[in-house]
């Protein structure tokens, strides 16, 4: 069985314009940032925003300190 042009194996491997856009750039193709709702004075918030702070505190202290 013959292969035609439209067949080639060759044109298959060959990426679309759309395609060899995303390898090359692929910050472009990122979809957009989705906005997050949430309400920064509501005290759970502030609350985890703490536990949050305290956690990377404890965690850059003990990089410093391994030992202890």
């Amino acid at each position: 069985q013959q292969l035609t042009s439209d067949e080639s194996p060759i044109s298959r491997e060959v990426p679309r314009p759309e395609e060899k856009d995303k390898a090359e750039n692929p910050k472009k193709t990122e979809p957009e940032e989705e906005e997050i709702d949430i309400d920064l004075n509501a005290p759970e918030t502030e609350k985890a925003a703490l536990a949050i702070q305290g956690k990377f505190r404890r965690f850059q202290k003990r990089k410093q300190d391994p030992s202890s």
